[in-house]
């Protein structure tokens, strides 16, 4: 990418379980190397030591800023906004990676500070233009923000991870602004799983409508699943079937995933399945009807019967 030629301040905020940065966390932070300026990272949550600790590690940052607070143990979009706009004077470029929890208060970010947001960024060039992808992928549209804060979330599965050790940031921690108390976390209920998470899997397994119940599903799958240490994956089709839980849905509206190798097995090859897999390195799929569209871009394609 091109670096912008003016000094300014990036703000990248991060995603972590209070021990360790999310990978795509790394990625973003390469993303933000595209401006010639200094790069802060921000992490909020309950507890926030050790992972401050971890992240002032990396070579590229200047500073990390710490915020802690019980009430950001279950971060709310409120009160990740409230943070956020608290800060944002001191940044010109404030990023994120396009996940669940980006998307869940940015947008509110945007409003508050009455600016762009500019998501699912692919690429970034001079002069705060950016490439982003529309209609499912099927168009590139290139754009350019004019706005005082440039309020980006990246594509990370296009951008490689910055080095995560060699540096030595300064930790700051801040005041932390009282719980805004406009919504509450009520519970959540956590499918336990030995298998890799979907989102950094080398290898992801998919199974479509095709399968035709929840039955088959888990018992074709799951063992090639587990004999090649795969994510399992499927698409939006499948999971409106009830044959899988949503959590596992590869799509637009679902999880973004670039593994190593994946693998189609009964997939047609909709739009809004291929966006999320389209940046796999191999493409393998197993589809009876040799006009199927993921043909068009798998790799590897075997026309035959999944069962």
């Amino acid at each position: 990418n091109t670096a912008i030629d003016t000094q300014i301040k990036i703000l990248v905020i991060a995603e972590h379980n209070e021990l360790e940065l999310n990978d795509s966390v790394f990625k973003v932070i390469s993303a933000a190397k595209s401006w010639n300026g200094e790069v802060d990272l921000l992490v909020m949550g309950k507890n926030t030591e050790e992972v401050a600790k971890n992240a002032a590690k990396i070579k590229d940052i200047k500073s990390v800023i710490r915020l802690d607070g019980d009430h950001l143990e279950h971060l709310l979009a409120e009160d990740a906004t409230k943070i956020v706009e608290m800060l944002s004077n001191n940044y010109q470029v404030i990023l994120a990676a396009h996940s669940w929890s980006s998307r869940n208060f940015l947008p509110r970010v945007a409003a508050v500070l009455n600016v762009s947001l500019i998501t699912d960024v692919l690429k970034i060039e001079s002069n705060n233009v950016y490439t982003r992808a529309i209609y499912a992928g099927n168009v590139h549209a290139k754009i350019q923000s004019k706005d005082p804060i440039q309020l980006l979330t990246i594509h990370t599965s296009l951008f490689e991870g910055c080095s995560r050790d060699g540096g030595d940031a300064k930790i700051i921690k801040k005041d932390t602004p009282p719980a805004m108390n406009l919504t509450s976390w009520k519970s959540e209920k956590i499918n336990k799983s030995d298998r890799p998470a979907l989102i950094d899997a080398k290898i992801v397994i998919s199974g479509g409508r095709s399968l035709g119940s929840e039955e088959n599903f888990d018992k074709v799958l799951s063992p090639l699943v587990d004999e090649v240490g795969a994510a399992l994956g499927a698409t939006r089709a499948a999971v409106d079937a009830g044959y899988a839980p949503n959590e596992i849905q590869v799509g637009q509206t679902g999880v973004v995933v670039a593994p190593e190798l994946y693998m189609a097995v009964g997939v047609s090859g909709a739009n809004q399945h291929v966006y999320g897999m389209k940046d796999s390195r191999v493409v393998v799929a197993i589809n009876n009807d040799p006009d199927a569209t993921i043909f068009q871009f798998a790799d590897y394609g075997l026309v035959a019967d999944l069962f």
